[in-house]
């Protein structure tokens, strides 16, 4: 079935149940299933046409989903934007998936405006704009669209195929360059149908989100499964600690997604310690490897908390812990339901229980391809297998560990920061003989990006060329050395650099 065709059991079948509360109005499962198809019909109005792209630009708000179920039944592609990048980095992502309409809010409208100024997608005049708002909004009310809405049109109860792309996230590229990561439709089921097997989901749950819903992690672990399995999804424009902790109680929050910073902002208040947790049945957590003193704070409040691993290629579910697998605490988890999990060397061989090797994943949840990469496409893919970059080891019990990360991704915060993005600004800069760019240990963020460079640049001068890229990117230190660590071939030696950056930072502690 459908992702259309379960909403819309789901609204035939429960019509008044609550889907989404968000902060500014709610939507029951009837009134969510007329808000989709009266975008399906406006969608036509707009003569989209299958295979074409619409882009979303906005904090959390019940019509992402809006925009995916209608997705579905007319075969367009969403693109959500994350709108933390600077517009720089948002128009390298139109430029490259040439969306036919931008459906934004109010807090980026001057983001949009600028946006389709600067774009030439289409034949046919550009970009359409497209204001999102409360569910009485007239969808024809901006004044960059201009067809009139039919509503004498029926709404085919025939979907998409399932494997027709449905999403194209963009995620950060070694290359300095994100790429965007193609999911269909079924991959999206497939994810879906491993979150209620690792939460026992069901339509009882209610399930809060702060998470930003341009990250598949936002997006799938949770909030999507929700809908698909009929319970209700409460949502958070944007993050606050102390409005999240409040939410648990006042609502009976049975589920949540998190990822580190966040959850430890959350039990960081004084709003977690007198809230009462009591409905919580479990949290889960991804994006990076969890702390360990974080996972004995959250289970010191009874509740447990269960590593999920994945990337956005992955749609991200691919690893998972079950509730009674919490009290292995390290452990990722085991292969998801729906997928094949192994540990590889770097000839794409499988490994012995207890050696550490590449993470690779095959299923229905993997990406379709990368979005004008075919070159992307092929290095990632090796016979039907993912290969995430990240390292880990299996135990002689089926159990995961993470080790390590053969791409030198910077987590930040939850956010994918690639020292490439950096050091691709800096190397241009007069002054730069060479540059590395690498992550420093952060008690609040995790890990932060540091700068290491050889040459008579000012600091100045490499500060404020980052600011073309996000504030979450920007190095927040520079560090000048004589030269960088290389091996024979002239390689610079990553750890090592990470090491001199940890020496460097202790000794000014």
């Amino acid at each position: 079935m459908s992702l259309y065709g379960r909403l819309k059991g789901h609204a035939d079948q429960q019509p008044e149940k609550l889907a989404i509360d968000s902060d500014d109005f709610s939507l029951s499962y009837k009134q969510l299933l007329d808000r989709v198809d009266q975008h399906v019909d406006y969608f036509r109005t707009l003569e989209l046409n299958p295979g074409d792209r619409i882009a979303f630009l906005a904090l959390n708000h019940p019509d992402i989903f809006v925009a995916v179920f209608a997705a579905v039944q007319t075969g367009l592609i969403l693109v959500p934007l994350n709108w933390r990048l600077s517009v720089d980095e948002l128009q390298y992502v139109m430029d490259d998936c040439q969306p036919r309409l931008l459906m934004h809010d109010t807090e980026f409208a001057e983001t949009a405006i600028e946006l389709i100024t600067r774009s030439c997608s289409d034949s046919s005049g550009g970009v359409k704009l497209q204001l999102i708002g409360q569910p009485d909004t007239d969808l024809a009310s901006s004044p960059l669209t201009a067809p009139e809405l039919d509503q004498q049109g029926s709404i085919p109860e025939e979907s998409q195929p399932l494997d027709q792309p449905l999403l194209i996230v963009y995620t950060s590229g070694t290359t300095g360059r994100p790429k965007g990561a193609v999911l269909n439709q079924k991959a999206l089921l497939c994810s879906s149908e491993m979150t209620q097997h690792m939460l026992d989901l069901t339509c009882d749950d209610r399930v809060l989100n702060v998470l930003p819903l341009f990250h598949v992690g936002g997006l799938n672990i949770q909030p999507l499964p929700t809908l698909l399995f009929g319970a209700s999804l409460y949502l958070h424009a944007r993050f606050n600690p102390v409005q999240a902790a409040l939410a648990i109680s006042a609502h009976r929050i049975t589920l949540i997604n998190s990822v580190p910073t966040v959850l430890q902002a959350i039990i960081d208040t004084s709003a977690w310690d007198t809230a009462d947790v009591s409905s919580l049945r479990a949290i889960s957590i991804g994006s990076t490897d969890v702390p360990i003193p974080l996972i004995k704070q959250v289970q010191q409040r009874v509740v447990p908390l269960l590593q999920v691993y994945g990337a956005t290629e992955t749609s991200p579910v691919a690893i998972y812990q079950k509730v009674e697998d919490a009290s292995l605490v390290g452990s990722i988890g085991r292969a998801g339901l729906h997928c094949d999990v192994r540990i590889a060397d770097e000839n794409n061989v499988t490994v012995a229980a207890g050696r550490s090797g590449e993470i690779q994943v095959r299923g229905d949840n993997i990406l379709s391809f990368y979005w004008n990469n075919t070159e992307a496409t092929d290095s990632s893919v090796v016979d039907g297998w993912f290969k995430t970059g990240d390292v880990a080891h299996e135990d002689k019990n089926g159990f995961y560990w993470f080790d390590d990360r053969l791409k030198h991704v910077i987590i930040s915060g939850g956010e994918n920061i690639y020292p490439a993005e950096l050091e691709r600004v800096i190397r241009v800069l007069d002054g730069v003989d060479a540059v590395s760019v690498v992550g420093r240990p952060d008690a609040r963020w995790g890990e932060v990006p540091v700068a290491v460079v050889v040459g008579s640049v000012d600091k100045d001068n490499v500060k404020n060329a980052c600011t073309q890229l996000a504030r979450f990117k920007q190095p927040k230190e520079i560090i000048y050395v004589d030269d960088l660590p290389r091996n024979a071939l002239g390689k610079i030696q990553v750890h090592q650099v990470n090491e001199l950056v940890l020496t460097v930072s202790q000794n000014y502690q």
